[in-house]
């Protein structure tokens, strides 16, 4: 089932990168380019799902995650973390920040849709009932 997705990354390689992944799936795809568009873009349309770098200008992936769980509008939406950081302890600071999970970049297209799917499928199923 289709979905809609904000894609926020600063990166413009990676932000095409996933909306085209994103897009041939099915996918309708939103993009911001920092976080506070992402907010704005998020408040707006309230999306299925969010994936969201964690360094941006701006604001960063944890203040923009700060920010949709303070909204009641954004505080259920499912936000992944999309990041390069690879030190022991970064998953864990992540899903600490209240992230629902975590994407490692470079983003491998063999199988970033199947990863955006397990997340989907709670998502998408709630919002059939």
């Amino acid at each position: 089932m289709a979905a809609r997705i904000l894609v926020v990354e600063d990166n413009a390689a990676n932000l095409e990168l996933a909306r085209y992944l994103l897009a041939s799936a099915g996918h309708e795809v939103l993009l911001a380019g920092d976080g506070r568009a992402g907010l704005a873009l998020a408040m707006r349309e309230q999306p299925d799902l969010i994936i969201s770098d964690l360094q941006m200008p701006v604001m960063d992936g944890y203040a923009l995650m700060a920010a949709l769980r303070a909204s009641p509008a954004c505080a259920q939406t499912p936000v992944l973390a999309l990041t390069a950081f690879s030190m022991p302890g970064d998953r864990d600071a992540v899903m600490r920040a209240g992230f629902t999970g975590y994407l490692s970049k470079p983003i491998e297209p063999e199988h970033f849709i199947g990863q955006v799917a397990g997340y989907l499928a709670g998502r998408l199923a709630q919002r059939e009932h």
